[in-house]
């Protein structure tokens, strides 16, 4: 039985992947800053553990907790919608620890032992922020991008081991993740740009196509198990759609149902 490691399963695109594997007959560590049981039904291929990305003691004690793993998916992140004018360096910081720091932390800390056994799979959860500039979305996608770069290069590294790494590309999504990054919009919002602001998330508002939770948690899976994934997988109708309108390097890709 193959186990999968996930962080960021309190709510969200984590939460579902858990239930997914937990499905698929895999063993799930779900981690999460505060563990909450009753998310899940029991089972006994299931353990909840406490897990906070930017703290290195945290990382060393769920990773020791864990014990083997066969996947890590980096899926814990935080949003933030803000004008770079009015944000602090101490909330830019904030973003860079999680979504950038914890990512490679958690990275870091699995690769001695998928190195060793010359097996192994990291999906980091991004998003699709990354493929077209959108206005206050400044630092969120900087920290994201950081991430995709990040993991490039190292599945040139890991390759050498047998070790795969995967960029899962989310679109737009209903989930509290969307809701935290609104409520931190009015703390970087200068008055001088409240009627831009404005006018820029209306047009959030209504996009043209989204992604269901199910396009992530079936596009993690994929990254996950099957071996001819591409290294960046979009999951979303919007994401798809970003992703063949970018400028190609090679032919479009095919969404599969």
């Amino acid at each position: 039985m193959k186990t999968v490691l996930i962080t960021g399963c309190s709510s969200g695109f984590g939460l579902e992947t858990a239930l997914l594997f937990l499905d698929k007959g895999w063993s799930v560590i779900a981690t999460m800053r505060t563990p909450h049981d009753d998310l899940f039904r029991p089972s006994d291929r299931l353990r909840v553990l406490p897990l906070d990305t930017t703290d290195q003691d945290s990382i060393t004690a769920a990773i020791d907790a864990a014990g083997p793993i066969d996947v890590l998916v980096n899926n814990a992140g935080i949003g933030m919608l803000s004008a770079v004018e009015g944000t602090d360096m101490a909330q830019i910081r904030a973003i860079f620890e999680t979504n950038t720091l914890g990512t490679i932390a958690m990275t870091k800390a699995v690769l001695p032992a998928f190195r060793q056994r010359r097996s192994g799979v990291i999906v980091n959860v991004n998003t699709s922020t990354t493929m077209k500039p959108f206005p206050l979305f400044s630092f969120y996608s900087a920290s994201k991008a950081a991430i995709i770069a990040f993991s490039d290069c190292l599945a040139l590294e890991m390759k050498e081991f047998d070790v795969s790494v995967k960029v899962v590309i989310p679109g737009q999504a209903e989930t509290r993740f969307a809701e935290n990054a609104q409520s931190r919009a009015s703390d970087g919002i200068p008055a001088a740009y409240a009627d831009f602001a404005e006018k820029a998330l209306a047009g959030l508002g209504a996009p043209s196509a989204t992604t269901r939770i199910k396009d992530v948690t079936e596009a993690i899976w994929r990254a996950a198990t099957d071996p001819n994934c591409p290294d960046h997988l979009p999951a979303g109708a919007d994401a798809w759609a970003l992703a063949n309108a970018a400028p190609q390097t090679s032919p479009p890709q095919t969404q599969t149902k």
